[in-house]
């Protein structure tokens, strides 16, 4: 019998689920200059969201946040389920670093001062990659 989260796994989803579901958390109920905010970024690296209502879309977020942090801290969710979660929703965030204007130094990957913050998200993308390679290895 496989146990679906192996002990040295446990620091990479706790830390990153309760990182997650933490930003959930803090967009629900966001007033409507936070949403606006929140979307017209968005909105600026995936042009398909423009017609989304901003306060709709950031519940949507939030929901999504807050469920994939849910995954991340449940022991009975396989890492393969949750790495897979993981780094869907971080390669949705590292697209916002690689597509929106500012974040990356001139004709190149490393971050800006207003970069930081969306670089952080390709950490994110590794601890996502890791747990689903770890699961996979074990198979």
């Amino acid at each position: 019998m496989r146990i679906p989260v192996r002990l040295h796994q446990i620091p990479a989803r706790l830390v990153t689920g309760l990182f997650i579901l933490n930003s959930g958390i803090g967009k629900r109920g966001a007033d409507e200059q936070t949403a606006e905010g929140v979307h017209a970024m968005a909105a600026g690296a995936y042009p398909f969201l423009k017609d989304r209502d901003p306060r709709e879309f950031v519940r949507l977020l939030s929901a999504g946040e807050i469920a994939l942090g849910a995954v991340l801290l449940a022991p009975f969710v396989p890492s393969l389920v949750a790495g897979a979660a993981l780094t869907g929703f971080a390669g949705g965030l590292t697209g916002l670093y690689l597509r929106t204007p500012g974040m990356r130094e001139e004709g190149g990957l490393r971050p800006t001062q207003a970069g930081l913050s969306l670089a952080k998200d390709l950490w994110l993308l590794s601890i996502g990659l890791g747990l689903m390679l770890d699961d996979l290895q074990d198979r």
